[in-house]
């Protein structure tokens, strides 16, 4: 298992589900889109709308599309 990235700010979290872990599937918050206070992910940075992230559960990095900002094409 890979480490947490040392850039990795406890103040920068997002709320998307883990592709690897899925430890949120079973969580009443997260399944009716609230924050929950567990299943969060380490935001690392942003390019655009393609979000940097890391589970704090598994440690899995990967890029997550969220389509925020963009207008109609």
């Amino acid at each position: 298992m890979l480490p947490i990235d040392p850039h990795a700010d406890l103040g920068r979290r997002a709320w998307i589900d883990c592709p690897r872990c899925r430890d949120a599937r079973h969580c009443a918050d997260c399944r009716s889109e609230r924050n929950c206070g567990t299943h969060w992910r380490y935001l690392l940075a942003n390019s655009g709308s393609v979000l940097h992230v890391q589970c704090p559960s598994c440690a899995h990095l990967w890029d997550h599309e969220s389509h925020f900002g963009r207008g109609a094409a």
